[in-house]
């Protein structure tokens, strides 16, 4: 199956997608599937699922796996209004699943999430699950490494804390067991960011390449690569490059987001494919 295009400047009913209510640990959250093949577990960037984001999760789907969207925040299917957004944001930040300005401390809901990472891997199979999170959800991918399903983890603009660039929102005994997984099973971890991104800056990947050394693969994009054409969110309040697969991805032969997108699902199929 293939994506057929859709208007990314109107909500998206995610019509083709079985929304479906888990109950994890004791927390119940909707969470959007689609397709066949190992598990990838989208998590959404800020303000939610928008009409990008949702592309991307079909361009998953399209390349063979199982997406596994949780709905963390904001309105579903919502192309990202600025106002609307602040509103989420806000919410998000103040709310207890998140630690959005903690330095050294993970968020709660990763425990959800690597608790959906297990449910996903015993419902789809294959040797293990990927994950990518964007943005307020970035640094989320690397945390559910602790998970042992988890074996392809992506971080894209991985934006918390948000008072501190320098700062990885992890425990430090979490990031040296994270560590000590990826060199005894021989795993990395995929991250991209945009070279003038106002809100994953160039001290937080210098942080993880410290962290994990040689098993942290970062990437990092011109600002030129980024596409300018946005919804009002990015372009009033992000206000500058930075979602590298969804709003500020230019679908375009040739361009550097594109083959970013290229590399992901190239990662996610080396991993998670039964060979």
């Amino acid at each position: 199956m293939t994506t057929t295009p859709r208007p990314l400047t109107e909500d998206d009913p995610l019509d083709d997608f079985t929304a479906r209510r888990i109950t994890l640990d004791g927390v119940e959250k909707k969470v959007y599937v689609l397709g066949e093949g190992p598990a990838v577990i989208v998590m959404t960037e800020m303000p939610g699922i928008s009409p990008h984001v949702a592309r991307f999760a079909r361009w998953v789907r399209d390349a063979g796996f199982t997406v596994y969207m949780p709905s963390l925040f904001g309105r579903d299917g919502a192309v990202p209004g600025a106002e609307e957004g602040v509103a989420v944001f806000r919410r998000a930040c103040v709310s207890a699943e998140f630690r959005a300005f903690a330095a050294n401390e993970s968020s709660p809901v990763t425990q959800w999430l690597r608790a959906l990472a297990r449910l996903a891997h015993a419902e789809c199979g294959g040797p293990g699950v990927g994950a990518i999170g964007m943005c307020f959800t970035g640094n989320f991918a690397l945390s559910m490494m602790l998970e042992p399903a988890m074996l392809a983890p992506v971080m894209c603009q991985p934006s918390l804390p948000m008072d501190n660039p320098a700062a990885t929102n992890m425990a430090p005994e979490e990031l040296a067991a994270v560590r000590e997984r990826l060199e005894r099973e021989d795993l990395t971890v995929m991250a991209y960011r945009f070279e003038g991104d106002k809100h994953c800056r160039a001290q937080r990947f210098a942080a993880f390449s410290e962290a994990l050394g040689e098993r942290f693969v970062p990437r990092v994009l011109p600002d030129s690569a980024a596409n300018t054409d946005t919804p009002p969110f990015f372009a009033q309040v992000v206000a500058s490059p930075h979602s590298v697969v969804t709003a500020h991805l230019i679908d375009e032969a040739g361009q550097p987001t594109l083959a970013a997108r290229d590399e992901i699902l190239a990662f996610f199929a080396g991993r998670l494919r039964q060979r």
